[in-house]
């Protein structure tokens, strides 16, 4: 039986689930690396991470370095004696980090690997229409989610899973996993494979402005699951064309309703609690939005106070 010493890399929410489990389990975490504090709010106050929220209430000892390929940061790392690193949800790390430890530093990936490699596994999973996915532990080398796979567990998409969801499923299903991939480790019972070799790998890349916007000339399955897939964050948005204005609208649920019409997609109809929107093969009928400056809010209170003229549209 192998006695670990662990240092934990992560950042967000996500890997804070994974941390507390490995608390609980009582594995023995010698450090914790995670992300420098950053200004947000209006404010701009320093913030700290959530793995570091966490790690603090833990009395961990914690590393916030801004380079990771620094002398000084490298140096506090190695006097930390950690003999596996174990990574989740936290940047790309440098040979000279990940090589550091003598058993060797494995990540958690949101996805079934090798599909879905990259930064939103989660939101690509359910914008693809997915029926399942999973988590996976792999030992890291060069490349980004291309290491040997130690063990991986499959999850159910439901049929209106949001990213949100689907994000603390993946969390606890992943958390469970660490554990169990540290028990294999302990006993020398590992036996990493490689990943197999796919031409028709599905790709999960960092969402940006431009991959998240709606189009509307799409069938509403597609945008349906498009809109799940971004919520909550960072969320579909479209351009919405209204009298004069030109306003950039994040859309946060909504449903679509299958039927033949001969408007163009885009096009907004409205009532005095429904504001539907005309796709490829029907409607989708909007339920929660954030217009610019203003609070996310249900349609029905947006329609209380905000009139559309007849020829508004999103695009």
């Amino acid at each position: 039986m192998k006695d670990l010493n662990i240092v934990f890399m992560g950042t967000p929410g996500f890997a804070v689930g994974v941390l507390k489990k490995m608390v609980e389990a009582g594995k023995n975490i010698v450090g914790v690396i995670t992300a420098p504090d950053k200004p947000a709010g209006r404010g701009r106050k320093l913030m700290a991470s959530a793995v570091k929220e966490y790690a603090l209430s833990q009395n961990l000892k914690i590393l916030q370095p801004t380079n990771l390929k620094n002398e000084a940061f490298l140096e506090e790392l190695k006097k930390l004696n950690a003999n596996l690193q174990v990574v989740v949800a936290f940047r790309m790390l440098p040979k000279v980090v990940w090589q550091m430890p003598e058993y060797g530093t494995f990540n958690l990936h949101a996805s079934l690997l090798p599909h879905y490699r990259g930064a939103a596994p989660i939101n690509w999973a359910i914008i693809n229409n997915e029926v399942k996915t999973g988590v996976t532990t792999f030992f890291i080398d060069e490349k980004i989610d291309t290491g040997s796979i130690i063990s991986s567990k499959e999850v159910l998409i439901a049929s209106r899973e949001t990213a949100a969801t689907l994000h603390d499923t993946l969390m606890d299903t992943g958390s469970q996993l660490v554990v169990d991939t540290l028990k294999l480790i302990e006993t020398g019972n590992v036996t990493p494979k490689p990943q197999p070799i796919n031409n028709t790998l599905k790709e999960a890349p960092k969402l940006t402005p431009e991959n998240t916007r709606i189009d509307w000339k799409k069938s509403g399955e597609t945008i349906d699951a498009f809109i799940r897939g971004l919520s909550p964050y960072p969320a579909a948005w479209s351009m919405l064309y209204n009298a004069n204005e030109e306003l950039k609208t994040k859309v946060y649920t909504a449903t679509f309703e299958k039927m033949e019409h001969d408007f163009k997609p885009g096009t907004i109809q409205t009532s005095k609690k429904e504001l539907k929107v005309a796709c490829l093969d029907g409607y989708i009928l909007l339920e929660e939005i954030q217009l610019p400056g203003k609070r996310k809010m249900e349609v029905a209170s947006l329609l209380n106070g905000y009139t559309f003229s007849e020829d508004s549209k999103l695009s």
